[in-house]
């Protein structure tokens, strides 16, 4: 069982910053791929990025075309933690952001992640 607490979202303007981040309950962390998901208002969730797990894909990162070059995943499995650095945010990134687990390889399909946090709000004013 791994529980997700993710924090870090807040208000922002057009071209700021901000940093994500997901505490994960467990002893296998390291074995679990991660991912980044939102969801905006009216729309379906989105894939936003993912990083494989130490034993799949040699934590190898993905991810979705519309954060290509603006937004970087990172773990750090002694200390249990997603990251997702969003840098360049514009207002279309407005959304919840969920961080997701599965213990397997990474996917950018939510159907395949057994674990969610809550969601962190990300507002992003123009």
């Amino acid at each position: 069982q791994v529980q997700l607490v993710e924090s870090g979202g807040g208000l922002v303007q057009a071209g700021g910053s901000l940093r994500l981040s997901c505490a994960a309950s467990g002893r296998t962390f390291s074995s679990y791929a991660m991912g980044w998901f939102r969801q905006a208002p009216g729309k379906a969730r989105e894939f936003v990025s993912a990083i494989a797990g130490v034993f799949w894909s040699g934590s190898t990162t993905d991810y979705g075309d519309s954060v290509k070059g603006r937004f970087t995943i990172s773990r750090d499995n002694a200390k249990n933690m997603l990251y997702l650095q969003m840098n360049s945010l514009r207002p279309e990134d407005t959304a919840v952001y969920y961080c997701a687990a599965r213990y397997g390889d990474k996917s950018f399909q939510e159907q395949n992640y057994d674990y969610w946090g809550q969601g962190t709000q990300v507002t992003v004013s123009s």
